[in-house]
């Protein structure tokens, strides 16, 4: 899926979290740190000291600080542990360069959970925006003794041409507007953010050839906590029908629509959804 950023102190976060991800601190008491997982370094974000853990997964070419801002700071913090990741290639988790197998969710998904055990929580809740919403919906299949409740957003279980002709049209980013391609362009320069999002485009567009063009289809049934599919009604980048596909294949899920969310939905109304999941997730 596409990232769309939030913008507003956006730049100050980023470059707390370039300048070395070492542990440190800043306005939000969130900690930010490096760990080993599957063979590379992930960095994260840590906040709060609740007894039920959240891991939020971000979007495409996302990070923790650029795609959840408002969930570390706004969620409850005596109730939950938050905890953000880049994954592998993408903002601080660099090296390694970003690439794009066609395991590259399950490789993501394999690496949230096992950050999750590195930092000792061996049960935990996941939010997944966008493709972070595809790991966490694999996450969940794969791992369902370790993941408590799912919430996703902004996410598609598969690719159809419809989704194919949106992503081709966002492909080349020198048409971006420059509220959109700067932040991107802070955090990864030029050159590799263009690469890597041209590379990320192929990426998605593989599954494609895999049978009714899945990602993650399969996996859809073997979901077995309690999931909350939010969707919103003027998401460009993603067709209504996908939240209805996950709503249709996931047995204990239901769908909240949020009528004038778009694919940022969560940092657009941030206030409104976190109000929305904290009540998910305390049910």
């Amino acid at each position: 899926m596409v990232v769309f950023f939030w913008t507003r102190g956006l730049r100050t976060l980023q470059n707390a979290a370039q300048r070395s991800c070492k542990r440190v601190h800043y306005c939000t008491a969130v900690q930010a740190g490096k760990k080993s997982v599957n063979g590379v370094e992930l960095c994260y974000q840590q906040t709060g000291a609740g007894d039920h853990a959240l891991l939020l997964m971000p979007g495409a070419l996302g990070s923790g600080v650029t795609d959840f801002g408002p969930q570390l700071k706004g969620l409850d913090k005596k109730r939950f542990t938050v905890v953000a990741f880049d994954p592998r290639g993408y903002g601080s988790s660099r090296p390694p360069i970003r690439d794009f197998p066609s395991d590259f969710f399950h490789r993501d998904a394999q690496d949230g959970l096992q950050l999750m055990q590195v930092l000792g929580f061996s049960r935990f809740s996941l939010l997944g925006w966008s493709d972070g919403g595809i790991t966490a919906l694999i996450a969940a299949a794969l791992s369902p003794a370790n993941v408590r409740k799912l919430v996703v957003w902004g996410s598609n279980a598969y690719v159809s041409q419809e989704d194919i002709a949106i992503y081709n049209s966002v492909r080349d980013v020198s048409r971006w507007s420059e509220r959109m391609r700067s932040p991107m362009e802070v955090m990864y320069g030029a050159e590799y953010f263009r690469n890597t999002w041209s590379a990320w485009v192929d990426g998605i567009s593989q599954f494609t050839h895999n049978p009714q063009g899945s990602i993650c289809l399969e996996l859809l049934p073997q979901i077995s906590c309690p999931t909350l599919v939010v969707h919103g009604q003027k998401d460009p980048m993603v067709p209504s029908v996908h939240p209805q596909v996950l709503l249709q294949h996931i047995p204990n899920a239901r769908l909240h629509v949020m009528a004038d969310g778009k694919h940022n939905l969560h940092l657009r109304f941030a206030a409104e959804f976190n109000r929305l999941v904290e009540d998910f997730l305390l049910e």
